[in-house]
């Protein structure tokens, strides 16, 4: 009886001694597992105007375009890069900006329509970057939206290449877009833009609508922070919904710092406002780049289509242009609008359906 228990004695000191050994095994796996870390993105989010959404391999020798697509204005964004990829035999990567909210009806307008075949990839942007930077302006709320801002952090989006055009939603392209990607930019130039002083072709419909062509029209002069730029208020100015950026120039000369500087400025003193004739995301541009940037060729950008529903260009003016922009209030998907037929014919209906035209007989 005696050797009984001791028997069963030693067969529980070793049962107790299994589980111990199985114990110590799970916890010494479960401690020596690494521990993730959160990526720069996440440690810095006021500094992170993006993180990349959809992740496609960029060629070296692609044409790089950056768009920004708001979901009110999707069919916009989309018939521009329908136009791009339809006029050219290069490769064109696309770098499509945009909101977390619309991040998946970007990918679905890609995907289920004819332009699912294009090279692209999703960048979301981050509205935090601009606290304490834009006020609210009611004259044109439009004019306020965050993506108008991402120009000024091109070399904070998950860009790979070293130079890229940058597009506004509401141009159509109409010439081969590597002709306007080899752009030659002179030395210590960051940028390429269309002087608003350079297609004698438009000044008599510009003087027309009464569009505002030089620095008088961006700056309020009375300010002495404006005067103090000894900027000539004659001085022609540019629009900046089209241009050619050498992002490695851009990062040395800090231009994202002092846009951003003029940003903050403008919120203090309100040295410019929506009111005028750019809004406040062209003023800052024009302050930064004054007389520091590459001409681009006038053809590459005609605009101001969407300055007055009624002023139009000569048809054989326009069958010529590179590119054709609706600048101003009356954009092709609404209605009224001129030149509609130019644009309409790369538009893309919308196949979830939340995006459609206006026009006298309705919704489209």
């Amino acid at each position: 009886m005696a050797l009984l228990r001791k028997i069963n004695h030693i067969l529980l000191m070793l049962l107790v001694l299994i589980v111990c050994l199985l114990l110590h095994s799970k916890l010494f796996r479960g401690l020596s597992q690494p521990k993730l870390k959160l990526t720069e993105t996440r440690k810095d989010p006021e500094r992170a105007p993006k993180v990349p959404v959809e992740k496609a391999a960029e060629g070296e020798d692609d044409i790089p375009v950056v768009i920004c697509a708001a979901e009110e204005r999707m069919g916009g964004a989309m018939a521009t890069i329908n136009s791009i990829h339809s006029n050219t035999e290069a490769i064109v990567f696309f770098y499509i900006v945009t909101l977390r909210d619309a991040i998946k009806l970007t990918r679905q307008y890609i995907e289920k329509t004819k332009l699912k075949g294009i090279k692209y990839k999703i960048l979301e942007f981050n509205p935090m970057v601009l606290k304490g930077k834009v006020k609210p302006d009611s004259s044109r709320p439009d004019l306020l939206h965050p993506l108008n801002f991402v120009r000024f952090y091109l070399p904070l989006l998950d860009i790979s290449h070293k130079r890229v055009i940058y597009l506004d939603d509401d141009v159509i392209v109409q010439g081969d877009i590597k002709d306007l990607y080899h752009t030659k930019l002179e030395k210590g130039h960051a940028a390429a833009f269309a002087t608003d002083c350079d297609l004698p072709s438009t000044h008599e419909m510009v003087r027309s609508v009464g569009m505002q062509t030089t620095y008088m029209g961006f700056l309020d002069y009375r300010k002495q922070e404006v005067r103090d730029l000894r900027i000539n208020p004659s001085d022609c100015s540019f629009n900046p919904g089209v241009f050619v950026a050498d992002i490695g120039e851009w990062k040395k000369q800090k231009i994202t710092k002092q846009l951003e500087k003029w940003m903050e400025e403008n919120f203090r003193e309100n040295i410019y406002s929506s009111a005028m004739a750019g809004g406040v995301a062209t003023p800052p541009m024009l302050i930064v780049f004054h007389d520091k940037y590459t001409i681009i060729d006038p053809l590459w950008h005609v605009r101001h289509l969407g300055w007055s529903p009624d002023a139009r260009y000569s048809e054989t003016f326009l069958q010529g242009a590179h590119l054709l922009h609706w600048n101003g209030r009356f954009k092709p998907w609404d209605y009224p609008c001129v030149h509609l037929d130019l644009w309409e014919k790369w538009f893309i209906p919308d196949p979830t359906g939340k995006f459609s035209l206006v026009r006298p007989e309705g919704k489209i």
